[in-house]
């Protein structure tokens, strides 16, 4: 995974915009986006309307909402985990939910983070400055072996 790219999966078109103009903000514009669970599915084992796209280029990280039509995050979670090309990918999951009950279902399913959206938009893009920041420059996601 020598790429940049983030998989975003917003369903909310407020929260994929705050998202992306964050990202822009903080320079990370290779962005995939897809807007359900079962749209994330097919776009990373490419299927349906992602058939035949170039499954060499996989995401650094996922940002994955909770609560998505089709599929939700964590049943998409439970599928990233179980496929033997997507399983170590780090999967954080944004959402507006911080109940109890819902960050240990996300961790107990293999969940790398847990982050709570901010509502307020600059706290929204210091949090995707310091998520990108993490996430796409100093997590380290293979090793080269000798």
């Amino acid at each position: 995974m020598n790429n940049r790219l983030i998989l975003l999966v917003e369903d909310n078109p407020d929260d994929e915009f705050l998202a992306m103009r964050a990202f822009q903000k903080n320079n990370m514009t290779d962005v995939m986006v897809v807007r359900d669970g079962q749209e994330a599915v097919e776009y990373l084992f490419e299927q349906g309307a992602f058939d035949g796209r170039d499954t060499s280029i996989m995401p650094q990280v996922i940002f994955l909402d909770l609560k998505l039509p089709k599929l939700d995050g964590v049943d998409v979670l439970k599928r990233i985990r179980k496929n033997e090309k997507t399983h170590m990918i780090p999967v954080v999951m944004l959402t507006s939910s911080n109940e109890e009950s819902d960050i240990a279902n996300c961790y107990e399913n293999g969940a790398n983070s847990f982050i709570c959206k901010p509502v307020n938009f600059k706290e929204f893009v210091e949090a995707s400055k310091q998520m990108g920041t993490y996430w796409l420059s100093l997590n380290v996601t293979s090793v080269t072996l000798n």
